[in-house]
């Protein structure tokens, strides 16, 4: 296939959609949930100042009696607050600059090297995307875990979902992906997997900071070390797993693809072309530089045109490291994955699906006119995926495009997601504006502010204020999430309501004060 697999992958026959394709499932998805079952000490407990979401208490399923939905944005998450490298995905920071010099990565190979042969083997995965930063700092991860007796194999160029994938098929104890998901080529990240091909819970990131901070204050040196063995066949099989999420290959169908100029430029395509499908490339280019520049997940317009001017049957936009997928229909209409997690839901007849609170409200009122429930969690795939084995659901996802198929995958994959979105189409005989026609999205509006200091929200008068005001004009009919991202020094709002300008006006006074309080 293009250089990456020399026979078709095996596929399977379409799944029956509903409750009888979810009792088939259940014990796959039972066996996910007992091999990370955290404890209460694992898990991050919020401390709600009041409501957020300006619902009354327990109003249906968007929010519990607790507030628990929304307390996120208030509270600190008692575990998180702990922790000085790893944020919501893993450590990230601008490349070659602390957290992401060489001595701090070299400490963390070596640190989640001595983690690794006390759960498992002595094998580590290393994948990477495109940006120019990648190489020296699969080098410097690989010499710490050498250093710590763990032997390294590079996968290469490859997505987040595939390193996810492969460390848990594989005989790995650990795996780490080089990326900064969505952010600029100057910025990279460390994201970590355990053998099971979870996200690793929040107590185990701390114990593996400690020790970085140890082997810091020792002053612990390694020299980088280029020479890491690598396993072609890797992408390989990891494409043969996709296409089994696609049983009816997709012979007829027009595909534009544009790949972020990230890790998946060259795994789509060829994927999307083993499957029948004729495939328009954009963004799959990448020189180092300009990935998520000006294309992906994030800048979907380019994208949309392309759609439009090749009249292809939709389009779909990875991220740098595609672990999200934004698609685009027939018509140019821009499908988020709010708009994927009802096509796939409808499908699929769970009880419930999971999302985030910043799930536009028009999701939860179209879930429910099926009969079929909203969970919300705190934003970030892996307390999605967490709640998703807790609760035995099989769908779940962000509205960024953060979309988890848990009867084929534990992480939220951009490829599997449009592959199960056109199959889901074809099973169903519609196009995908057809699948979410009725989809009324509520005016929302998001805007992120840039801070030197960060401070408490709840110690923000000013904030405070306007987020009252918001929540006593909007009342039911809306809701108010102002948090931190765990991500970048960014505070994130998102006001939603009935009247787009009221809500535009609302969001902006209340970055306002945020940028007057934060400046």
């Amino acid at each position: 296939m293009d250089g990456h697999a020399s026979a078709p992958a095996p596929v399977r026959s379409e799944e029956p959609a509903g409750q009888d394709r979810n009792r088939q499932n259940r014990s796959h998805r039972s066996a996910f949930a007992a091999g990370r079952q955290r404890s209460a000490d694992h898990r991050v407990r919020w401390r709600p100042a009041g409501p957020f979401c300006g619902l009354a208490p327990g109003q249906g399923p968007l929010c519990s009696e607790s507030h628990s939905c929304c307390g996120p944005f208030r509270g600190e998450g008692e575990t998180l607050s702990e922790r000085r490298l790893f944020g919501t995905d893993g450590i990230r920071g601008v490349a070659g600059e602390p957290p992401l010099d060489a001595r701090t990565v070299a400490a963390f190979g070596m640190a989640l090297g001595e983690w690794a042969l006390h759960h498992g083997s002595r094998n580590v995965l290393i994948g990477m995307d495109t940006r120019e930063s990648g190489p020296a700092l699969a080098a410097q991860v690989a010499a710490g875990l050498r250093k710590a007796g763990v032997e390294p194999l590079l996968a290469g160029i490859v997505t987040t979902p595939a390193v996810s994938f492969l460390t848990r098929t594989g005989p790995f104890s650990a795996g780490v992906m080089i990326s900064a998901s969505h952010n600029p080529y100057h910025d990279n990240g460390l994201k970590v997997f355990a053998h099971d091909g979870l996200k690793l819970p929040d107590a185990e990131e701390l114990r593996i900071e400690t020790r970085i901070f140890q082997l810091l204050n020792e002053g612990a040196e390694t020299a980088p070390d280029s020479s890491i063995p690598g396993d072609d066949g890797l992408a390989s099989a990891y494409l043969e797993f996709l296409a089994s999420a696609a049983p009816h290959g997709l012979a007829g169908l027009s595909v534009v693809l544009d790949c972020a100029n990230g890790a998946a430029f060259q795994l789509a395509p060829a994927l999307f072309r083993w499957l029948g499908a004729r495939v328009v490339e954009t963004a799959c280019r990448p020189d180092g530089r300009n990935i998520n520049d000006g294309c992906g997940a994030l800048h979907v317009e380019p994208l949309r045109q392309r759609v439009l001017a090749e009249n292809a049957d939709f389009g779909a936009a990875f991220d740098g490291d595609a672990d999200r997928c934004i698609l685009v229909s027939r018509s140019g209409r821009v499908l988020n994955g709010d708009h994927i997690l009802l096509l796939a839901g409808r499908h699929l007849r769970p009880r419930a699906v999971v999302a985030t609170v910043m799930s536009n409200l028009g999701l939860e009122r179209a879930l429910a006119s099926d009969g079929i429930g909203l969970i919300r969690t705190a934003v970030g795939d892996r307390y999605v995926l967490e709640e998703m084995l807790r609760q035995d659901l099989p769908l779940g996802g962000e509205q960024s495009g953060h979309v988890i198929f848990l009867d084929f995958s534990t992480a939220g994959d951009g490829m599997l997601t449009a592959l199960r979105a056109a199959s889901i189409a074809r099973a169903r005989g519609a196009t995908l504006d057809e699948l979410v026609e009725d989809f009324i999205v509520y005016p929302q509006r998001l805007v992120n502010v840039r801070f030197r200091e960060k401070k408490p929200l709840d110690q923000l008068p000013a904030v405070q204020n306007e987020i009252r005001e918001t929540e006593h004009e909007f009342g039911p009919a809306g809701r108010v999430l102002v948090r931190f991202s765990g991500t970048e020094p960014l505070a994130r709002v998102m006001v939603e309501g009935p009247d787009a300008e009221r809500v535009e006006f609302r969001a902006r006074r209340i970055a306002a004060a945020i940028e007057a309080s934060l400046s």
